[in-house]
Formats: structure tokens, sequence, C-alpha cells
């Protein structure tokens, strides 16, 4: 059986529908859901990193406690050997291995003290038995100290017990203020939303918060209340409500023989940055068992996965701080020519800022070299700037071709953390094609603020810069920056910046 592609049905649905694309506004709320948005959230911790970061402490600390035993009593006495810090780095990886398969990484033993510590002192100690067998083997127990050993076996143990305590209380907090939950919604007020709600909530230790319940029906099925949560609104709603406040899941409790009403939902809510699954608990049909994933015991189908989560994100947000912080040392002398050249110019301000559109559909504001006259300046980016238009300077005429205008918002990357090195570009929250707003022009069109917004794009080096005067223009950049979201890599992001300078150079001539 082929797995479910949400992404080729949708693509199936939106080639039969024809008219008018969808019109995405900000909606009015229900007063349950606006409840909901008016709380404090703050941002989610992912469990995926938490336990990485916690294998390479217990990597870092026991290496550093063997060594520093080492280098304390044993070289002193006999010098260095290199089998000592062999055997350390041995030890240590084999203890992470064997901490992984006690299963003691999990975000759920973390909040637990019992139950972690009797594992770890187990694998710890089955380590140095392990130790001990391969040296009785290979015939090197006379040769290792016995001091060393037990030193590094008890202090070691030690400052396991003190980490995994230390971990505990922060682990609770985190949990305590939200920053562990996994924020949900259930599309569905009907007996099979209340039978998944109760379900999630009979896990033990569950990170699943169900917020609430939507649904689009007004007769009888749809409950006001389901299984304790509250209906918040229709589904037309949800992308208003997961704009205001922190939603992490969405999940469906219709049955997949719903297929229609269900792909027409999923054409709304496919530009969310979340992940949205089918609950197949009350299916009778069943797939195989890799087929699903699960929530707690629920079994789900994944139909879209939020882009850039976990690692990924750690890793990105690395890249943009380090290279970014590199590339703005570098470009110093440069911005400072440049704002000599402006001032001199014309009068007015050297930067501007301008609000744009940030991730999920944020409003934020980008620092860019002034380029037009100030008297004409047009913050909100009404009247897109043309070919020989009489409102841009002459060094703006320049900076603007080179894109040297955006070099400000290396500041926006590296300080203020809501722009990307690469990402597609962030566009003007007024921008428009022939009176119509981006948006109007193009089918999920919002689907490209799933990530970041970045300073040069997939679609900037392709030669998608520039004036936007035509419909390919637009759907080309909403283009180039889904194909960029759906394969993005470090070293995707490394081949983008080192072509960035040669794009300039070479596909400028929609550069105004």
């Amino acid at each position: 059986m082929e797995p479910f592609n949400a992404r080729s049905m949708l693509d199936a649905a939106a080639s039969a529908t024809t008219g008018r694309p969808q019109v995405e506004r900000r909606r009015r709320l229900s007063p349950a859901a606006l409840a909901v948005t008016n709380q404090k959230v703050r941002g989610a911790y992912s469990p995926v990193v938490i336990a990485g970061a916690v294998r390479i402490a217990d990597f870092v600390l026991l290496s550093l406690v063997g060594v520093g035993l080492y280098l304390a009593y044993v070289k002193p006495l006999s010098g260095f050997h290199w089998e000592y810090i062999a055997a350390i780095i041995g030890m240590t990886v084999t203890a992470v291995i064997c901490f992984q398969a006690a299963d003691i990484y999990e975000v759920q033993i973390f909040r637990g003290q019992l139950r972690q510590m009797t594992r770890m002192i187990s694998s710890w100690t089955f380590v140095f038995l392990l130790f001990i067998g391969v040296s009785f083997l290979v015939k090197l127990g006379g040769e290792v100290s016995r001091v060393w050993l037990s030193s590094f076996f008890f202090v070691g143990l030690s400052v396991l017990i003190v980490e995994r305590l230390l971990l505990r209380s922060m682990v609770r907090a985190w949990a305590h203020d939200g920053r562990l939950d996994r924020r949900t919604i259930i599309v569905g007020a009907d007996k099979a939303g209340e039978q998944l709600i109760e379900a999630l909530k009979a896990e033990e230790d569950s990170d699943i918060h169900v917020l609430g319940v939507f649904d689009d029906r007004n007769d009888d099925r749809a409950m006001d209340t389901c299984a304790g949560s509250p209906k918040l609104g229709k589904v037309d709603d949800i992308v208003e409500f997961a704009r205001r406040t922190r939603v992490d899941l969405v999940l469906f409790a219709l049955p997949i023989s719903a297929e229609t009403r269900i792909l027409e939902m999923l054409k709304k809510l496919w530009v969310l940055p979340v992940d949205i699954r089918l609950s197949a608990h009350t299916n009778k049909l069943r797939f195989r068992p890799r087929s699903y994933s699960y929530v707690g015991k629920v079994p789900t189908l994944d139909v879209f996965e939020a882009p850039i989560t976990d690692w990924d994100l750690v890793m990105k947000w690395l890249f943009d701080r380090i290279v970014g912080g590199l590339i703005l040392l570098a470009a110093l002398p440069v911005m400072a020519l440049v704002a000599l050249a402006i001032r001199l110019d014309s009068p007015g301000p050297v930067l501007f800022r301008q609000k744009r559109f940030g991730f999920n559909n944020e409003r934020i504001d980008v620092f860019k070299f002034r380029s037009l006259y100030h008297h004409q300046a047009d913050p909100t980016a009404s009247k897109v700037v043309t070919k020989n238009d009489p409102r841009v300077t002459r060094v703006g005429r320049f900076i603007r071709k080179s894109s040297l205008d955006e070099l400000p918002q290396l500041f926006n990357v590296v300080f203020k953390g809501n722009l990307s090195l690469v990402g597609p570009r962030p566009h003007a929250v007024q921008g428009k094609l022939q009176n119509r707003l981006f948006d109007e022009a193009v089918d999920g069109y919002f689907a490209r603020h799933r990530v970041k917004p970045g300073i040069t794009g997939w679609a900037q080096v392709n030669g998608w810069r520039g004036e936007v005067d035509t419909d390919e223009k637009i759907q080309k950049r909403v283009e180039f920056d889904l194909y960029y979201i759906e394969n993005w890599s470090v070293l995707f992001d490394l081949y983008i910046l080192f072509k960035t300078p040669f794009s300039l150079l070479t596909k400028n001539e929609n550069a105004y």
C-alpha cells in the first residue's frame, strides 16, 4: 500500500477547482478563542534537542572526570599514556550508549527521580564491569590503576547524580511554564472528537495540551464542549487562531472516509508552520504499523510536518549567528561608505525601517539603507518601485541595483533574530500586483511564511527579484520559496550564499 500523500491530493484538488483564489484576511475570533489567544504563552523547547543536549553533557562531564583524575593521580606517577585517554573515551561512549538503551534520555524520565537514578546507576555499573572484563581478557588488568578506576566510578556517578537532580528541577520548571507542552487543537467536535480527547487525556505524563476544538457544522453533531474542551470556532478560524497564539499540532478527528471535507480543510491549513495529522483511532481500515506515528498511544497518519524543527532549527540558528556575524564584520567598511554617500546625496536619515511579513505572518521591522527621497518615503511599500522611478535618489539607484541597501538587515539577523541569512524574502505587508495583494494573486502564498524570511533566497539567486509586475514573477517567487522550504539543509544555505554575489552581477535586470 502506498503511503498517504497529502501534497499530491491537495494538488489534485487545487487543479480541480476553478475561480478566484482564496483570499486570506484577518478574521474575528469567538470569545472562547480570544480567551485562549490572550493567555501568555512562552516559546516551546524541543524534547529532541533537550535529550541530545543531555547526551552531550553526559559525554563531556564523564570525559572531564576521567581525564582530570588521570592527570591528577596517574600521570605524576607513571607518565603520560594515550591508552588511558582512549579507555576513558571508550568507556564514556559506552556509557552514553547504555543510557540510551536504558531509555533514560526521554523528557518524561527526566521529570522523575527514582526511575532514572536506578537505571543510570545500573548502566554505569555495567560499563565498569564490562571494562574490567575486557581488561582481564586482554591481560591489561595489572596495568590499570585501581585507585583511578575506583575514583572514576564513584566521582563519575556523583557527577551524574548531581547533573540529573539539576536537570530534574529545570525540566519541571519548563513543564510548569508550558515550554514542554504540545499545544494541540482538534478538528471535529463530535463523538469521534470526544473519544480522541479522552484517549489523549488518559495518557500519563502526556505533553499534549488540548486548547479546544474547531468544527464547521452547526447541527446536533457538533458539541459546544467536547470532553471538557471548548469549541473555539470554525475551521476557517484556525489560521488566524494559530497566528495569535502558539499551536504545535492540528489533529483531525474526522474519519479518513471524509476525504472531500479533509482536503478542503487541508487547503486552508497547510500554510501554517505546524504538524498536521489525521487520527486513526476510530478507523476500521488499518494500515501497516510503520504507516502510523503515535501521539501517546493514539495512532495517527502524518499529513504535514512543521519545517526546520529540532536540531535543524538549532543548526540554522547557529549558522545565522556565526556566519551572519562574520559577514557583518566584513561588511562594516562597505556599510560605512554607503551611509556616507547617502548622507551626502540627499537630506534625511541613513536607515529606515519597513514593515514586512515574518515567520507565520508576524509583522516585523526590517532595516534598510534609505534609497528614496525622504519626503517621498513609502514605509508600507504600498507603491512598488519601478524603472526610472523619480522617488529613487542617485545613490539609491546604485545600492538598489547592487542590493547594498539590504546590508543593514544583517542587524536583524545577528541581533534581533527575526530574519535569517537565507530564506524566502520578506515581502512588504502591503505589497501588491496590479492593485491586488500578493496573497490574492497566488494561491497558498502564505505557505512561504512557514519559515523565517531571509536576506537572500533560492528565488533571488535564480533571478526572481526586483519589481513584481506580472503574475508569473510572484508565482515563481512562491514556487522557488516552497522548494527551498521543503529541501532545506545547511549545505543548501551555503550554496545559496555562495551564488548570491554572482546572481547580483548577472541577474539584476528586474532590480530598480
